[in-house]
């Protein structure tokens, strides 16, 4: 073409590619061509155009207007999705008050607060956390390490020379853990303390003197004067063997008892011979020939539990005459005295007749509805539901004043009036509120029966004493039976086998009728065997001796007892 060079003209260069030229110019003005040089003009596409611009990387920003509505159609549905799963959401969430409760315990723990009375201790903040959630494991590991913590409090308070509060530590710590090698062994060292300056010849001088005149258990027996000396003077031989010799005494009349066929008195001596002297090597065999008699026994025993409970569904509770479940349960107590379906059906027979002595105060019958409570009391005589049924009749039985406003209620009840207290002033109402928060505190802090006066059953007893008809006091009085039950779940859970003990002996007291009082025993009593395997294989024989010991006083003929026994006697 004219006005263009062919580049084959160069062909001393070597060949040259074609171009396109300068592409970014296209839209400039093209210069202006000389005369016959010009070329034909056209005009460049739009659309070549913008894909031009792409190829260069000189993109314009595109309109996305469909996203809008996309994200808001993936907010709602994420939004319905979580209102759905709220519930589900809600219980992966963990519990606030439990969580915050637990980081105080430990806090205090850390700073060595484990025990108090106003709420902030370690172990007040772990119980509060396993009364909000029983299963859990930071609370009973928490419980654990304060009971620990006090073994080592305990320690140091010994090293220290400060008794009383090591023996307040190792309280602690018996109850938290149920006992153990550690605690055993600063018990042990603490009676050494306290009796360090004891001279041991006059006490081997009483002991001998008392088991001369046949004293042989007891305070002052000998076995425990022999124990005495040997807590001061743990290698004292003398004391050994008189100790033995104790045994020796005891396990005679073991046989004399088992010859007279006065199985209740055996029994109860070779119980007394494991108390004192739990590793006494006599006492398996001892067992053993209790074995003979209680199979004697067994169907007797079995025979008038059956005849009770027929009695009892038929409503023979109590009267005259041999065939009342009131003479049948307690011929079967006299076949076996610590037989626990015996004594529940006692209780049974207690419950039968409070519930007999409240009809009769609906009926206006006040002096029947005394007379059956009186004959409940004699079965019975700390049951909640009892003294709840007093306090309505308004029998408190607790002061003369009390006695003189029992009379006055009697006299309406017989002239047909509505038993009505007299109206409270407001010291007494305040008094009586007071009593009440009382009773709740001790309740909740586990002094259901004990100490006298300040246990929850004594003061809701003494807010009753004031009005009878007082719905708290009457509400909390009856609730204790399963206050009791719930703390015992839990010591037991925790591995607290002394607490739990005391709160069956509790519920035993506030519930006797309680049909589920044998179950919570063979419980207790698997628990005890649990931890005295525990103790055999660490080789705490003394421990195991005393963890067989509480569980045959619960279950006495559990199978397994018998082999963990043997494992004790055989040393392994």
């Amino acid at each position: 073409m004219n006005g263009r060079k062919d580049q084959h003209e160069h062909g001393s260069q070597g060949r040259t590619e074609p171009t396109l030229g300068d592409l970014d110019r296209l839209d400039a003005p093209a210069p202006r061509a000389k005369e016959g040089d010009e070329l034909p003009k056209f005009t460049l596409d739009p659309e070549l155009r913008r894909g031009h611009s792409r190829a260069r990387g000189d993109q314009r920003p595109r309109r996305r207007g469909w996203l809008i509505p996309l994200a808001l159609l993936l907010a709602i549905g994420a939004g319905t999705a979580l209102w759905l799963g709220q519930d589900r959401l809600r219980g992966l969430v963990p519990s606030t008050e439990l969580d915050g409760v637990l980081g105080r315990a430990e806090t205090a723990l850390q700073d060595g607060h484990l025990d108090g009375n106003d709420g902030t201790s370690a172990r007040e903040l772990f119980e509060a956390a396993r009364a909000l959630q029983p299963d859990n494991d930071r609370a009973r590991d928490g419980l654990r390490n304060v009971g620990l913590a006090e073994v080592s409090r305990a320690d140091a308070a010994l090293q220290a020379g400060k008794l009383d509060e090591a023996e307040q530590a190792l309280a602690t710590a018996r109850e938290l853990l149920g006992g153990g090698a550690d605690v055993d062994r600063l018990t042990q060292a603490l009676s050494g303390a306290r009796n360090g300056s004891v001279q041991t010849e006059h006490l081997i001088e009483q002991a001998q003197q008392a088991f001369e005149a046949g004293k042989l258990d007891g305070e002052d027996g000998a076995g425990a004067l022999y124990h005495r000396v040997l807590a001061a003077d743990p290698g004292n031989a003398v004391a050994a063997h008189g100790l033995d010799k104790v045994g020796e005494a005891l396990a005679s009349q073991v046989h004399k008892a088992l010859d007279a066929g006065d199985r209740a008195t055996a029994s109860a001596l070779v119980d007394r011979i494991a108390a004192l002297l739990p590793n006494f090597g006599e006492l398996p065999a001892l067992r053993a020939a209790l074995v003979p008699v209680d199979q004697a026994g067994n169907g007797a025993l079995a025979e008038a539990l059956r005849q009770g409970e027929d009695a009892l569904r038929a409503g023979r509770i109590a009267g005259t005459g041999d065939d009342t479940a009131l003479a049948h349960y307690k011929a079967a107590l006299a076949i076996d005295p610590d037989n626990a379906d015996a004594k529940a059906g006692l209780g049974q027979v207690a419950q039968a007749l409070i519930v007999q002595a409240n009809a009769a105060v609906d009926g206006g019958n006040a002096a029947q509805a005394r007379k059956l409570l009186d004959q409940a009391a004699e079965l019975a005589p700390r049951s909640a539901e009892l003294t709840a049924a007093r306090a309505r009749l308004g029998d408190t039985r607790r002061s003369p004043a009390a006695q003189v406003a029992n009379d006055v209620v009697a006299e309406s009840a017989q002239s047909g009036e509505a038993m009505q207290h007299p109206a409270l002033t407001p010291q007494q109402g305040t008094e009586l509120a007071r009593t009440i928060q009382r009773a709740e505190v001790a309740a909740r802090d586990g002094k259901l029966m004990l100490p006298p006066g300040e246990s929850a059953y004594d003061l809701y007893r003494q807010a009753l004493a004031v009005d009878g008809n007082n719905e708290a006091a009457r509400r909390g009085l009856e609730g204790l039976p399963g206050v009791a039950m719930n703390q015992f779940n839990q010591s037991l859970a925790s591995g607290n086998l002394a607490v739990a003990g005391n709160r069956l002996a509790d519920l035993a007291d506030l519930s006797p009728g309680n049909a589920g009082l044998g179950s919570l025993r063979q419980r207790l009593a698997s628990a005890w065997m649990d931890q005295a395997e525990q103790q055999l294989q660490s080789g705490d024989r003394a421990g195991a001796a005393q963890s067989l010991d509480s569980a045959r006083k619960l279950a006495p003929g559990n199978p397994r007892l018998a082999a963990l026994t043997a494992r004790l006697q055989a040393g392994s």
